[in-house]
C-alpha cells in the first residue's frame, strides 16, 4: 500500500515537472524588432523663398524600406515663429520618402522624421540653416538641439 501511495504522488509530480520544462526555441516564439535607420537629405544651401525637396532614406535590416507603415515629416523654426504642419511623406521608391517645403524666413530650423514599420518606430531630428543666422540663432546653436515642443498624440 505504501508503494502505491508513493507512485500516486510521484507520477503526477513528474507529469507536472515535465510540463514546466523550457523549450529550446522559446526565444524564437517572441517577435524580434528590426530597427529602422534613416538618413535625412537636404540641399547643401537653402535660401529664404526656396522651395526644396526634403528626403529621408529608410533602411531596415540593411535593406531599403519599401512601403513603411507610416512616414511623416515635421519642420519648425528654432525660435518657434514658424511651424509647418506634420506632412505625410510621398514614397518615391527605393526606400526614399520625401516632402516639398518652402521657407519664407531665414534662420535655424529643425526637421524630424517620424517613421514606423512592423512595430519599429524612429523619430530622428536634424538641424539646418535657411539663409543667414541671427544672433539668437547662433546662441541656440551653442546650446545644442532643442526637442520639438508641438508634437502630441499619434503620428500615423
Amino acid at each position: 500500500m505504501e508503494k502505491f501511495t508513493v507512485l500516486a504522488i510521484l507520477l503526477p509530480s513528474l507529469l507536472f515537472l515535465s510540463a514546466c520544462s523550457v523549450r529550446s526555441d522559446a526565444a524564437d516564439l517572441y517577435t524580434q524588432e528590426a530597427p529602422i535607420e534613416a538618413e535625412i537629405n537636404l540641399p547643401e544651401t537653402i535660401s529664404a523663398n526656396d522651395k526644396i525637396t526634403v528626403q529621408a532614406v529608410l533602411t531596415q535590416q540593411g535593406k531599403e524600406l519599401e512601403e513603411a507603415d507610416f512616414v511623416h515629416f515635421e519642420i519648425w523654426k528654432q525660435d518657434g515663429s514658424v511651424r509647418y504642419p506634420m506632412q505625410e511623406a510621398e514614397d518615391v521608391g527605393g526606400g526614399v520618402y520625401q516632402v516639398m517645403a518652402d521657407f519664407v524666413k531665414e534662420g535655424l530650423y529643425y526637421i524630424e522624421v517620424h517613421a514606423g514599420n512592423k512595430g519599429a518606430l524612429i523619430s530622428p531630428q536634424k538641424q539646418f540653416v535657411v539663409g543667414e543666422l541671427s544672433s539668437s540663432d547662433l546662441e541656440a546653436l551653442k546650446q545644442g538641439p532643442k526637442k520639438s515642443e508641438g508634437t502630441s498624440g499619434h503620428h500615423h
